[in-house]
């Protein structure tokens, strides 16, 4: 259907202009049971085209909500009005965007679209399991969300893509109560990459994951505040992608370099240890297939792997077209936009810390008095590199020891120099893809990384 659209349109792209012309179809799907009732049942679809002209240094954007040839032709013709409209009006008489090698993409993968019954019946049998089995909780929800986005990119330079984002995920939170009938609850989501079919069959085969976290949930009523202070902590993998995101991937994204970011006079400096070593990667990561794989932006770009820290020195930015050619660097693919109705923005894909060689076991061994941080409910960061998460599971070290379960608190810092205390890293790999990036628009997005020993202000009571 998208090609019906777009194809007449694309040989009538205006003289004079670089342009792109986009047709989009979005779907959602939402079901949430708590204490096995039905609170959240809901499907949403959003579809329409936009068109972006570039001219003279400025852009023009229209955009519509109807897949149609007409409505192609409309919003080519407005955003090119509109971006006449600009240069007579700015006129910063800027030099054509570069040129670049076309993306010719056919990645669209498969949206198979499940009925909401197959997704209620799921949670119902999949909760069952749940109220059946783990007698000490005090409450339980469960939720399946399915999101895609399929795109279907011309542009006037030649390039052609067809994409398509699908994932699908079920959220299990328990919760139970400390000693003091303080509540205290885990969290954990299973899934990833396609449709529903493609991620879950049998309700079951998820009891050995939600066995692991309801014993971590026992062990949290059981649990103490840490001390408060600049501690020694293992990272476990998904707390570090989280720290590769928002506290370090932001900061080189190049519109907040410009901005003022703490990245834009760090370039080829040392901004963490020399065993710190960050990946934006496109499709394909450590020799697997990434989370949530980009084979093109919206930009027309083929995507490719954008190295952003080497061996502790900061080596590279995340560009669109226009900011690379400011900074003197290739854009990789990372103009990106969520909704048909979106302008591309320059967004992460997949960011990760790379693994190295230390043995996990060894990480908490070689720790006096610390602790093992496992996952994060929230967290917040700058254009400073500040940051604070919320840390949700986690552990004492004692004498190189795991010992008790502490209770919920944060941790603090500013990435760079956080980075730079890093003097372990473990050859394991962890992937974490349930969430968006929100970044003035959603965006799916995966992120990850080893655990990391590193110092780190820990939060206490």
């Amino acid at each position: 259907m998208l090609f019906d659209i777009l194809g007449a349109r694309a040989a009538a792209f205006p003289e004079g202009m670089q342009a792109e012309l986009r047709a989009q179809f979005n779907s959602a799907r939402s079901v949430t049971l708590i204490s096995g009732n039905l609170t959240t049942n809901s499907r949403s679809e959003i579809s329409g085209v936009s068109a972006r002209c570039y001219k003279n240094g400025v852009y023009g954007f229209s955009s519509m909500a109807e897949l149609s040839p007409a409505a192609a032709e409309t919003v080519l013709k407005t955003a090119a009005d509109n971006a006449s409209f600009m240069d007579g009006h700015i006129r910063k008489g800027a030099p054509p965007l570069p040129g670049l090698n076309k993306a010719r993409v056919n990645k669209a993968a498969d949206c198979r679209d499940a009925e909401q019954k197959v997704y209620i019946d799921f949670l119902r049998e999949l909760d069952g399991l749940i109220a059946g089995k783990y007698k000490r909780l005090t409450g339980r929800r469960v939720a399946v969300r399915a999101d895609s986005m399929e795109k279907l990119l011309y542009t006037s330079e030649g390039s052609r893509a067809h994409t398509s984002l699908p994932r699908c995920y079920v959220y299990v939170l328990m919760s139970a109560e400390t000693k003091s009938s303080m509540p205290v609850e885990v969290f954990k989501p299973f899934g990833g990459f396609g449709s529903f079919e493609d991620n879950f069959s049998d309700p079951a085969l998820l009891l050995e994951g939600i066995d692991d976290y309801y014993g971590k949930l026992m062990d949290k009523c059981s649990g103490v505040y840490p001390e408060a202070g600049l501690k020694t902590c293992v990272l476990d993998g998904g707390l570090a992608g989280m720290l590769a995101h928002e506290a370090v991937g932001h900061t080189v994204e190049a519109d907040l370099v410009m901005g003022g970011s703490v990245a834009g006079g760090c370039l080829n400096m040392q901004v963490a240890s020399e065993k710190v070593s960050m990946t934006d990667f496109a499709f394909a990561a450590l020799g697997k297939p990434a989370p949530l794989p980009v084979y093109a932006d919206d930009e027309g770009v083929p995507a490719a792997d954008v190295e952003l820290i080497r061996d502790g020195v900061l080596v590279g930015y995340l560009n669109s077209r226009e900011t690379a050619r400011r900074f003197g660097m290739e854009p990789g693919g990372n103009a990106r936009a969520y909704m048909f109705s979106d302008e591309p923005l320059i967004r992460m894909r997949n960011t990760a810390i790379l693994p190295g060689r230390d043995r996990l076991e060894d990480m908490i061994a070689s720790v006096d008095d610390g602790y093992y941080l496992l996952d994060t409910n929230n967290g917040q960061a700058d254009t400073t590199g500040e940051f604070m998460f919320g840390i949700s599971l986690g552990y004492e070290i004692r004498k190189g020891k795991l010992g008790r379960a502490i209770l919920d608190t944060t941790i603090s810092g500013v990435a760079f120099e956080m980075l730079k205390t890093v003097d372990m890293v473990s050859g394991n790999m962890t992937w974490l893809s349930s969430g968006f990036c929100q970044k003035k628009q959603p965006m799916p997005v995966g992120l990850g990384g080893p655990e990391l020993r590193c110092r780190v202000t820990i939060g206490g009571r």
